[in-house]
């Protein structure tokens, strides 16, 4: 009983929970469901009725029901998290590429949804495990706290593989600028031959450099938000190389040229790093994987006939 009581607690606080986030901040007012109705039954008489009474029926679904729960979703998730967190989410989204559709509101209101649904979700699937009020208790809780994380843990695995991926484009796109630079383009056209000759997040970013410096950004500083953009420690020195080029007069061919001898070495040394660290990696599964079944296929009939001739 005690349980049952628990469990029906819950659920009237997720109902009062899901119905203060699908009503509007503010109160309904008379041209509410009541007025739109007497307002329909007054148009009766100007020959309108048909227009008033399937005006509200022709609006979206999106807008006449998910666009009201994100906001109040929106509002709950503003007064749940700190001062900063827009900043973090929009350095997130900064280092993840800017996704389609992604906003900082979006990710506030979705984490706020993932709580509810998390919550929702695993107290239903709860019910079809044997288990404890404690265990329910942690396994909702830990339904709650995946929701509320799920899109900021997206966020960063997007932002991780978008690093590695500009790190593994940026040896070549830095060959292909010297070479371009060397042959007689000025560097604002070797970037735009990188940004039009490449794919992937690097010549998006380079994309991008082009066009801040089109609508009056300078290119240092537009060199220093595509360093603050990223994580990636030699496009942040590349960038630096450049900006201190561009301050001192030094011939962009020549820094060009002694980047990429740098971004080779570096590229070098990350593979024989990785190919290092290969016969650590491989111990944990060759002792718990691969020498058991060694052990009973080699020693498992010397065992059977030891057992058979002592019994």
């Amino acid at each position: 009983m005690t349980m049952l009581l628990v469990l029906g607690t819950i659920l009237v606080l997720v109902s009062f929970l899901l119905v203060g986030m699908a009503l509007p901040q503010k109160q309904v007012q008379a041209t509410g469901g009541l007025g739109r109705s007497l307002a329909a039954l007054e148009a009766m008489g100007h020959g309108d009725a048909a227009e008033e009474m399937t005006k509200e029926l022709e609006t979206p679904f999106s807008e006449r029901v998910l666009a009201p729960f994100q906001g109040r979703a929106l509002a709950i998730g503003r007064r749940l998290s700190g001062a900063d967190n827009a900043e973090r989410i929009y350095r997130r989204l900064e280092l993840a590429g800017n996704p389609v559709g992604w906003t900082v509101d979006r990710v506030v209101s979705l984490k706020v949804i993932g709580a509810v649904g998390g919550l929702v979700g695993f107290l239903l699937f709860s019910f079809m495990l044997d288990l404890s009020l404690l265990m329910r208790v942690v396994f909702v809780a830990a339904g709650v706290l995946a929701g509320y994380m799920g899109p900021n843990m997206y966020l960063y695995q997007k932002g991780y593989d978008r690093q590695l991926q500009l790190a593994k484009e940026l040896p070549d796109a830095i060959d292909l600028l010297t070479i371009s630079v060397e042959s007689g383009l000025a560097f604002d056209a070797a970037v735009q031959q990188v940004a039009r000759n490449t794919d992937g997040p690097l010549a998006e970013e380079f994309a991008r450099v082009l066009q801040e410096m089109q609508i009056g950004n300078g290119r240092s500083a537009a060199l220093r938000a595509l360093a603050d953009r990223t994580n990636l420690e030699e496009l942040r020195s590349f960038v630096s190389a450049m900006v201190q080029a561009d301050a001192f007069g030094i011939p962009i061919a020549q820094v060009l040229r002694v980047q990429s001898s740098e971004m080779r070495t570096k590229r070098r040394q990350k593979a024989e790093e990785k190919a290092q660290q290969v016969p650590v990696k491989m111990t944990i599964p060759l002792i718990f994987c691969i020498l058991p079944v060694l052990f009973v296929i080699v020693l498992g009939p010397a065992v059977i006939s030891i057992m058979d001739s002592f019994g």
